[in-house]
């Protein structure tokens, strides 16, 4: 499968490449960034081909947003595709609960998932971003706030939806038992499922994903390194953004052993696991620079023998009724 492909969301018009760029690391996430390189690294995505590119007003509280709108508003808006979230208003605060955000900021998050924060929400990322319109709106992490996103965020959406102002509704969360719940409470397009379908962590197979196949959602695979753990797995490696337990290092470090036997990289089975789903359109992943678009791409498209997966569900590693690729 090539990156560059481009696939369909749910039964709307809009297209996705297969493989995106998420724009959370050119917010400084973990790590300083900076103007320059942010630039950079999303001008290797366009000029590599991809055509997806995920971002949030969370996301550097605002300056994934600034960073990524700088180079995509002077792009053709026909030739990709663009996606958001709501649920998170920015007001003036500085650097309040600044714990993954290495860059100062003079804002700071506050939940909103009402209707009418829903629509500000919606109105203030189009001013960051510079563009008139994006493709995909997300309610994001709801987690807390199941009943004002269902009967705030979502109805705010799916009329942003009717009028034609967005071409897909869905919802970011790195949980399922939400994202299900979701389903069967609206009309969603999409679901953005971070950390929930990896070669780490199968549980959107359990309910959500046959579920989403069933209306028609589909799924865009984020978080499929499980916050690094599936890149590079060591001591002191992250797993959902917290250091790693001793067992889920050593399951990680079991897996990179088969696909070494195969003469496949760690992450090339990470990225492309996902896909092996029906329900499963398109993975997303972040980048902090140039060169680490040109690997994401490199991997997504390694060419890995059949044998790989047979033997990660021979030695326990894989359950057996999971899909592959």
């Amino acid at each position: 499968m090539k990156a560059t492909e481009r696939v369909r969301l749910g039964r709307t018009d809009v297209e996705v490449t297969r493989l995106g760029l998420g724009l959370a690391p050119i917010g400084g996430l973990f790590t300083p960034v900076g103007d320059e390189v942010a630039r950079a690294t999303v001008e290797a995505a366009w000029d590599l081909g991809l055509r997806y590119f995920d971002t949030a007003p969370l996301y550097g509280y605002g300056l994934s947003e600034r960073r990524a709108g700088a180079v995509l508003s002077g792009k053709p808006r026909e030739e990709f595709a663009l996606s958001t979230k709501v649920g998170r208003l920015l007001v003036p605060g500085g650097d309040a609960g600044q714990q993954f955000w290495a860059e100062p900021s003079d804002l700071a998050p506050v939940f909103d998932f009402s209707y009418v924060g829903a629509l500000r929400s919606h109105a203030e990322s189009l001013r960051r971003l510079g563009v008139d319109r994006v493709d995909i709106a997300h309610i994001h992490d709801p987690d807390d706030h199941f009943a004002e996103a269902v009967s705030g965020a979502f109805p705010a959406l799916a009329e942003l939806r009717a009028r034609g102002e967005v071409g897909a509704v869905g919802a970011g969360m790195n949980q399922t038992a939400m994202l299900t719940e979701l389903a069967r409470a609206g009309d969603f397009d999409c679901f953005m499922l971070a950390g929930r379908y990896t070669l780490l962590d199968q549980s959107g197979q359990d309910e959500l994903l046959p579920l989403c196949l069933e209306r028609g959602i589909s799924i865009i695979a984020a978080g499929v390194y499980n916050s690094g753990l599936l890149a590079d797995p060591k001591p002191g490696a992250r797993y959902d953004y917290a250091p790693a337990s001793t067992a889920l290092v050593e399951r990680a470090m079991a897996i990179r052993a088969v696909c070494e036997r195969h003469g496949v990289p760690l992450r090339a089975a990470a990225i492309q696991f996902p896909l092996g789903h029906p329900a499963v359109a398109a993975v997303v992943i972040g980048a902090q620079d140039p060169g680490q678009i040109a690997d994401n791409i490199a991997m997504f498209e390694w060419d890995i023998p059949g044998a790989l997966w047979a033997d990660l569900k021979k030695d326990g590693l894989l359950p057996e009724e999971v899909p592959t690729p």
